[in-house]
C-alpha cells in the first residue's frame, strides 16, 4: 500500500466517504504524495506522452502563433508570455527557439510558467536555462504580473479535477469514493440529493463539471478582457455539454482503475469544451473555435514545416517526421506506430482561442465563428 493510500483511507475512516473531487485533488495534488508532485510522468519511461514531445514543429507553430498575436495587439512591451501545466518544458523550449525570428517579439517577452510539482519545475529550469528569456515560476494566475498577456495551455485543463453526479432514484446524488469490507476504495454516492441539477435524464445518468476548470477560465478570461490578450487552449474533450463520464487513468501507458492506485496513476477526464467557453463569455472574453488539433495545426503550417525539416532529415528522420505528423494532425482515430497503435490527436484534440474583445481572429481560427 503506498503512503497516500494509507493517508486517503485514514481519512475515510475519520470523515467518511470523500467526494470524487477531493479524491482526485489530493490523489494527483498532495503537496508530498501526490502522482504530479513526486516525479516526471511523461515519455516513454512515464505514463504518458503529450504533443510536444512527439515533436518540435508542435511547440515551434505554437510560438510563431504567439509571435503572430502579439503584433496583432499592437506589439505591447513587455508582454507576459504564460504557459499553464507546462510539463518538461519542451514546449515553451520550441516555442521560444522559433519565435526568435522575429527579434522584436524575443525582446518584449518576460516567460512565467504556472506549475505546482517541485519535481517538474526542476525538468523546466533546465531545460529552460538556456532560452535567454526571463523565467519565473508561479502556483497559479494569481501570482503573475499585471499586463497584456498571451497564454498557453496544453493538456492543462484534463487534469483538473472533477464532480460526478448520478441520476438515482429520481434524484442526482454526488458520487463518492469510499471504502469496502476489504479496505479497497469503491464509488458511492451520496444519500442527499443535488438540489440545484434539475436536469431530466433517464436513472442511472451522470453529469461530469470541472468546477476548477470553469474557475481558472472565468479568472484568466476576466484578465484577458480587462488587459488585453490571448489564451490558446488545446486539450482531448468535446465541443458540446453532454450527459456522460470520462474519468480514467493511465499508468505505463495503459488504462488501469482509476481508484486502484491513488498517487501511482495519472487521473484525467475529457474537456468539456462548452462550458470553458461559457466561462470565458462570461467573464467579457471573446472565445474562437473549438475546432480540432488537426485544423489548427494545418492551419498554421504543420505540413509546411514537416516539409522543410525532412528536407535536411536522413531516412530514418524523415519516417520519424511523418509518423509524428499523422499522429499529430490526421483525423484518423488510431494511429500506426512502430511497436503497434496509438491514439491519433487530430481529432481527439480540441482548440480554442480566447481573446480580449476588438482583437482579430487568431491564426488558426479565422473560419471558426467566435
Amino acid at each position: 500500500m503506498s503512503a497516500l493510500a494509507a493517508h486517503l483511507r485514514e481519512l475515510i475512516a475519520q470523515e467518511g466517504p470523500l467526494t470524487l473531487e477531493r479524491f482526485m485533488a489530493l490523489a494527483l495534488g498532495h503537496p508530498s504524495m501526490g502522482y504530479y508532485m513526486t516525479r516526471d510522468p511523461l515519455g516513454l519511461e512515464g505514463d504518458f506522452t503529450t504533443s510536444p514531445e512527439i515533436s518540435q514543429m508542435f511547440g515551434e507553430l505554437i510560438g510563431l502563433w504567439a509571435a503572430e498575436i502579439w503584433v496583432a495587439m499592437g506589439a505591447p512591451q513587455p508582454l507576459r508570455l504564460v504557459e499553464l501545466g507546462p510539463g518538461r518544458g519542451t514546449l515553451m523550449q520550441d516555442a521560444l527557439r522559433a519565435a526568435s525570428v522575429v527579434p522584436a517579439f524575443a525582446g518584449a517577452i518576460d516567460v512565467h510558467l504556472v506549475e505546482t510539482s517541485p519535481a517538474l519545475r526542476q525538468v523546466q529550469k533546465a531545460i529552460l536555462a538556456r532560452s535567454g528569456a526571463p523565467l519565473s515560476w508561479h502556483g497559479g494566475l494569481e501570482t503573475i504580473p499585471p499586463g497584456p498577456a498571451i497564454v498557453i495551455a496544453n493538456e492543462f485543463f484534463d487534469a483538473l479535477p472533477v464532480r460526478h453526479y448520478v441520476k438515482s432514484e429520481g434524484a442526482w446524488r454526488e458520487r463518492l469514493v469510499g471504502l469496502d469490507n476489504h479496505g479497497r476504495f469503491i464509488f458511492g454516492l451520496s444519500r442527499t440529493a443535488e438540489p440545484s441539477i434539475r436536469a431530466e435524464a433517464p436513472e442511472g445518468a451522470v453529469i461530469e463539471i470541472c468546477p476548477a476548470g470553469q474557475q481558472i477560465m472565468n479568472a484568466l478570461a476576466g484578465r484577458l478582457a480587462t488587459q488585453g490578450g490571448a489564451a490558446l487552449i488545446i486539450d482531448y474533450g468535446y465541443t458540446q455539454t453532454a450527459l456522460g463520464e470520462t474519468l480514467q487513468a493511465l499508468k505505463g501507458h495503459r488504462f488501469v482503475d482509476p481508484l486502484a492506485e491513488p498517487g501511482e496513476a495519472d487521473l484525467t477526464a475529457h474537456v468539456d469544451f462548452a462550458a470553458l467557453a461559457r466561462a470565458a463569455r462570461a467573464a467579457g472574453a471573446i472565445v474562437h473555435g473549438p475546432i480540432t488539433q488537426g485544423v489548427l495545426l494545418t492551419g498554421l503550417g504543420i505540413f509546411d514545416r514537416a516539409r522543410a525539416l525532412s528536407r535536411r532529415a536522413n531516412p530514418a528522420q524523415t519516417a520519424q517526421i511523418s509518423a509524428a505528423l499523422k499522429r499529430l494532425a490526421s483525423s484518423q482515430a488510431r494511429i500506426e506506430v512502430e511497436g503497434g497503435e496509438v491514439d491519433g490527436m487530430g481529432s481527439l484534440f480540441k482548440a480554442i482561442c480566447v481573446t480580449a474583445p476588438g482583437l482579430a481572429p487568431p491564426p488558426g481560427f479565422e473560419t471558426a465563428s467566435p
